[in-house]
């Protein structure tokens, strides 16, 4: 944040004295900008690949476990598709009601110096359906085609799951390494983020002044809407499938909010859930179930808000986003959620949701920019995750006492005295 406040100062103060100098100081915000930007885009394919191999191998075997568990990834699996498919409705109807102004639309791409990268020509959906299967995984990768190399990792990762243990355990454990270590590369690349944002928001005051001030603030209040409606949602779903009372929810899940703002991270508000879900009349024996698999495994904010933050990004630049393209995107959001990890909102933002940008043709650059912003809509994402981590757990909780009552039975009678 820092960086994104000083850079965009120095360049609206740089901007009323053009000349040769200001020119060389944007190359140079140009060239920082860009390595650090590229530094970033060098992990991205080893860290999906491998964090989507740990993260669906670990939740097939956690389905495997025992009924309950298999209900909770189903719930959470069909909560997660419907968060992404909304936001995919709502985030280009609230940019047609209240867009970004055409001027400091092309002001900003200007800025970023990113041309838009139109999809290639609309294709039918046989040549889509047949563009998702990759001849060569790869190929695929080297040429950051995400969308068949997420399906190629995904079945390889369900795969691992029917081999004998001792086999597959080396193979997750292999994965789990390499995705350490590219964490670690970009804890070490996030260490230089206040420079590289500093440079790419020299460019972006240079050009845009103080209106890239503005449009950042559309940006927050259009992607946190996606979270706001996911976070609401989770009200119906507790009262209406988990038949709890609304006041009772409403007070059950006020110290969990509480928690979630308070640290941005689920997993701190754990033990709030649980408290949460014990005053609801759930079963502490479901809650210790469902509630740490939800933390591990179900962020249902993530997925509609990353998509949210791509579609954003091709109005920014004007990239035009085709039904077809707009269909990967989905699927690619709701698929890569399941590998993400609790990490700090910079790292997470930038690993989740890189896979979307590159799969539905929409430059990277501005998301170098918005992860300096991100602390605002990460408090948006770990509220609404706590709050439906509640409301599933209740809901299963309900499911699962209607399975646990046992049919009755005609007494024995008493042998003859």
């Amino acid at each position: 944040m820092s960086g994104l406040i000083l850079g965009i100062t120095l360049g609206t103060l740089a901007a009323t004295y053009p000349g040769d100098t200001l020119t060389s100081a944007q190359s140079l915000a140009t060239l920082v900008g860009g390595l650090w930007l590229d530094a970033l885009k060098m992990t991205i394919i080893p860290l999906v690949m491998a964090l989507l191999v740990v993260g669906i191998a670990g939740t097939a075997k956690s389905a495997q476990g025992s009924k309950l568990a298999l209900h909770a990834v189903l719930l959470f699996i069909a909560l997660l598709w419907i968060a992404t498919i909304i936001a995919a409705f709502l985030i280009p109807g609230l940019l047609s009601l209240w867009p970004l102004s055409a001027e400091t639309g092309a002001l900003l791409k200007n800025a970023l110096a990113a041309a838009p990268q139109p999809a290639t020509a609309t294709p039918d959906i046989a040549s889509f359906l047949r563009s998702i299967i990759p001849t060569n995984p790869i190929a695929a990768a080297a040429q950051d085609q995400l969308l068949p190399l997420i399906l190629f990792t995904s079945l390889f990762a369900v795969a691992l799951t029917r081999l004998p243990e001792d086999r597959s355990t080396i193979i997750i454990n292999f994965f789990t390494a390499v995705a350490d270590a590219m964490l670690i590369i970009i804890g070490w690349i996030l260490w230089l983020a206040p420079l590289g944002v500093l440079a790419l928001a020299f460019n972006l005051g240079a050009t845009v002044g103080t209106s890239a001030i503005g449009a950042l603030g559309h940006y927050i209040l259009i992607v946190s809407s996606a979270g706001l409606l996911i976070w609401a949602l989770a009200y119906p779903l507790a009262i209406f499938a988990g038949g709890a009372k609304p006041a009772a929810f409403f007070r059950a899940t006020a110290a969990p909010i509480a928690v979630a703002l308070s640290t941005q991270s689920s997993l701190a508000s754990l033990p709030a859930m649980l408290k949460a879900s014990e005053d609801l009349g759930v079963a502490p024996k479901t809650a210790s179930v469902t509630l740490p698999m939800a933390v591990a495994i179900f962020r249902v904010t993530s997925p509609a808000m990353n998509l949210a933050v791509v579609l954003y990004v091709a109005h920014w630049l004007g990239t035009p986003i085709t039904p077809p393209f707009l269909i990967a995107g989905v699927v690619v959001a709701a698929i890569t959620t399941m590998s993400s990890v609790s990490l700090p909102g910079q790292i997470s933002f930038l690993t989740s949701i890189t896979p979307i940008a590159l799969t539905m043709g929409v430059p990277l650059e501005p998301l170098a920019l918005l992860v300096a912003v991100e602390m605002i809509p990460d408090l948006i994402r770990t509220a609404g995750n706590v709050v439906m981590d509640v409301a599933a757990t209740v809901t299963l909780s309900k499911h699962t006492k209607k399975e646990a009552v046992p049919p009755a039975t005609k007494a024995t009678p008493a042998p003859p005295q």
